[in-house]
């Protein structure tokens, strides 16, 4: 019989959250501190429509974070993200242009999107170029080349079908939505349930190691920047479909959003750690944060500095979690 001086077994006792768990609890707290917070600034933030509206404009970040996340995890980093994204945009709005068929252009955006991350990886695993050089060197040549290919012009006016991508709705939910959870659930379940998710985490962690253990991590971290080429791809055909246009500027602002959304979410630039829900939470929490900023009438040009603060105290938070974890 149990009395109260008897101490509770061991598994009756409370136990903490793991740190993963802990991290996407607190930003589903500040996710829920920022609604509050802005629907007591504007009484039509929380209606459907809205909220809709801010998934959408959140799944094109996650899109293109998501790719950088795997490369991050394997103990890479793909700064060329935004460019290739750019390249893709740009090709296939012409190739549909040219042949009156979506289909023409998604072959081209994806085709291209995994070129170059194809390329990222030949040079960073073959050719042993740090992945920081490899990347950056990249992100001027698809730029380059995109500005050469369009000549100053717009690729604009796109057929319904093909709009569909960026605009149209299933079941009452943007469409961008319903890619950015399809997505994520596949890209969590390669993490989390497959062989090769795991040894991407054991190749972040300690290359060496995954070596010795015999995982061939230059074919491995090659697909990892495969995946990410792709995905800036299929961000590019659902960022022209929304905009009904194609120019050469179109990714580049979208580079330093991707890479603040993966840390916020909680994964480390050193590899070996994070996960795709925290960068879809980081990609919500970062969206969120510009409504609230337009919200306020605050300056555009403050925005990369508030972004700046966030990230900064995202990782100072995973920082403090990780520590009271260790003791």
């Amino acid at each position: 019989m149990t009395t109260m001086d008897t101490p509770a077994p061991a598994s009756a006792r409370s136990q903490p959250l793991a740190p993963g768990t802990l991290a996407i609890v607190v930003r589903l707290g500040l996710i829920a501190c920022i609604g509050v917070l802005l629907s007591s600034l504007s009484p039509g933030f929380a209606t459907t429509d809205n909220l809709l509206n801010i998934l959408r404009q959140a799944s094109l970040l996650f899109l293109v974070a998501s790719g950088l996340t795997l490369v991050i995890i394997g103990g890479g980093l793909d700064l060329s993200i935004g460019a290739n994204l750019t390249l893709c945009a740009c090709l296939s709005a012409a190739a549909i242009k040219s042949s009156g068929q979506p289909a023409a252009g998604i072959a081209v955006a994806l085709g291209c999107g995994a070129l170059v991350g194809l390329t990222n990886g030949v040079l960073i695993n073959r050719v042993k170029i740090p992945p920081f050089l490899a990347t950056f060197g990249m992100l001027w040549v698809a730029q380059g080349i995109a500005y050469w290919f369009m000549a100053g012009q717009v690729v604009y006016g796109f057929s319904p079908a093909f709009r569909f991508f960026g605009s149209g709705f299933w079941l009452g939910i943007p469409l961008p939505i319903w890619v950015m959870l399809v997505t994520g659930a596949c890209g969590v379940i390669f993490l989390s349930r497959t062989t090769i998710g795991r040894e991407v985490y054991l190749m972040g962690a300690n290359e060496a190691a995954a070596a010795l253990s015999g995982i061939p991590v230059a074919r491995r971290r090659t697909l990892l920047y495969v995946v990410s080429g792709l995905m800036a791809g299929l961000a590019a055909l659902i960022y022209v479909a929304r905009l009904n246009a194609a120019e050469p500027g179109i990714g580049e602002p979208l580079l330093l959003p991707a890479i603040a959304a993966v840390l916020v979410g909680g994964t480390s630039l050193f590899g070996g750690s994070g996960g795709l829900v925290g960068t879809l939470l980081g990609a919500i929490i970062l969206t969120l944060i510009v409504n609230a900023l337009n919200l306020l009438n605050v300056s555009a040009s403050w925005h990369p500095f508030v972004t700046g603060v966030i990230v900064l105290v995202a990782v100072l938070a995973d920082a403090a979690v990780n520590r009271g974890a260790r003791r």
